[in-house]
C-alpha cells in the first residue's frame, strides 16, 4: 500500500464517503457511484479497484443519500399477517436468500388486515422507508385496502398465493385445492369414509381452496359430506384443540383428521394423546404445510410439502427483475409419515 494510501484511509476515519473511495481507486466519483449502483458500463477492472477500495474504507453507501439523490433504495418490504411462527419463518428465509444474493435488504412488517387503518399503515412504511417493492403474504395479498394503496402508489409489489383478482398483477402460488384434495384422496386410498376436516382462517383465502379440494375428493369417491365433520379453525393450535375435541365427541366420530395446516394439526394430537386415542391405529391425522413442527411432534405428521420459502423466494425473484406481470405456479408433494395408517378393518366395514 502506498504512503497515499494509508493517508487516505487514516483521513477517513470511522465515515469514509464516496470521494474517499473515488481517490483511493483512482477513478472519478462518477464511476463510483455507477458501481455501487450496479451500472452495467463499468468494466471489470474498474469495478474491481473500486470494490476493492470500498473494503478497505469499510466503506457502506448510505440509504438515505441515495434517496435523496433519487436512487433506488436498495430495501424491499415484506408484508405478512399470519401467526404461524413456522410458515413465516420461512416466508422470511425464501425473501431474504434472494435478497442477500442480490445486495439488498429486507424489511419485514407485520400489519393487521382487519384494521379499518390497514392502508394507512402500509402507506406509512412505503413513505417512510422508501422500498423500491413489496412482497405480500397471506392474507395481506387478497386485503383490497392495501392493493389499492400499493397501486395508487405505483409502488411495485408481487403476491405469495393470491386468492382473488389472480391474473391482475403478479404473483407466485401453488395449488391448494389439488393439494387438499390428494390428501384426501390418500386417507380414503387408507380406507377411512368418515374424515374430519379442520378449515384454516376465514381471512386466508387458501382456506377456501383446501376445503374445496377436500370436498371434490370426496364427490369422487362417491362419499357425501357432512358438515358435522368440517370445523372452523384460525391456523393456530389452540383452534385445532377445539377442533379437534369438536369431532372427537360426535356419536360417530371420524377414523380421520385432516386439518388445514401443521399447527392445528398438532392441536389435533395433542387431544388425541390426552383422550388416550392411539395415533395413527385408532385415528390418523394429517396436516397440511410440511414445517418443522411436522417433524417435531409424535407421531411424525404425514402432511403437504408446501413449498413456502420456495414461494417466497420467486416472489422476491419476480419483484427483483422489474419485468412486467409475471405467474409461477410452484408444485406441492404429498408426505408421507407416521400419523396416518389404514382404518381398521371392523371400522371401514361399519362406517360404509
Amino acid at each position: 500500500m502506498s504512503d497515499q494510501e494509508r493517508t487516505i484511509i487514516a483521513r477517513s476515519g470511522e465515515r469514509s464517503n464516496i470521494r474517499d473511495v473515488s481517490a483511493l481507486a483512482g477513478v472519478s466519483v462518477k464511476t463510483v457511484s455507477r458501481v455501487i449502483n450496479k451500472h452495467p458500463y463499468v468494466s471489470d477492472e474498474m469495478r474491481r479497484k473500486v470494490e476493492r477500495a470500498m473494503d478497505a474504507l469499510d466503506f457502506r453507501p448510505s440509504v438515505a443519500a441515495r434517496i435523496l439523490a433519487g436512487i433506488k433504495s436498495g430495501q424491499i418490504a415484506l408484508i405478512y399477517d399470519n401467526h404461524s411462527p413456522y410458515y413465516m419463518n420461512q416466508i422470511q428465509t425464501g425473501c431474504w436468500e434472494r435478497c442477500q444474493a442480490e445486495g439488498m435488504r429486507l424489511l419485514a412488517q407485520p400489519v393487521d388486515v382487519a384494521d379499518p387503518r390497514v392502508a394507512d399503515a402500509v402507506r406509512g412504511l412505503v413513505t417512510e422507508t422508501h422500498v423500491d417493492g413489496v412482497v405480500l403474504s397471506s392474507p395481506v395479498t387478497d386485503c383490497a385496502a392495501v392493493l389499492g394503496a400499493l397501486e395508487a402508489m405505483e409502488i411495485p409489489f408481487v403476491r405469495i398465493s393470491p386468492g382473488t383478482n389472480h391474473a391482475l398483477t403478479s404473483s407466485v402460488f401453488m395449488d391448494d385445492a389439488q393439494a387438499a384434495d390428494d390428501m384426501t384422496t390418500h386417507l380414503i386410498n387408507h380406507g377411512h369414509r368418515r374424515i374430519g376436516f379442520i378449515k384454516g382462517h376465514v381471512d386466508h383465502m387458501a382456506s377456501d381452496e383446501r376445503l374445496f379440494g377436500y370436498r371434490r375428493a370426496l364427490d369422487r369417491a362417491g362419499l357425501v359430506f357432512e358438515p358435522q365433520l368440517m370445523c372452523q379453525g384460525q391456523f393456530d393450535f389452540d383452534s385445532g384443540v377445539a377442533a379437534a375435541n369438536e369431532l372427537l365427541d360426535l356419536e360417530n366420530p371420524p377414523t380421520a383428521i385432516f386439518a388445514s395446516n401443521d399447527d392445528m394439526a398438532a392441536g389435533v394430537l395433542s387431544v388425541a394423546h390426552d383422550r388416550g386415542i392411539d395415533v395413527p391405529r385408532e385415528l390418523s391425522v394429517a396436516g397440511f404445510d410440511n414445517t418443522t413442527l411436522a417433524r417435531m411432534v409424535w407421531p411424525q405428521l404425514t402432511t403437504i410439502q408446501q413449498p413456502t420459502r420456495e414461494l417466497a423466494y420467486a416472489a422476491t425473484d419476480i419483484l427483483l427483475a422489474g419485468i412486467g406481470v409475471q405467474h409461477r405456479r410452484l408444485p406441492h408433494e404429498l408426505i408421507e409419515r407416521a400419523s396416518v395408517a389404514r382404518v381398521p378393518l371392523k371400522d371401514a366395514t361399519d362406517h360404509d
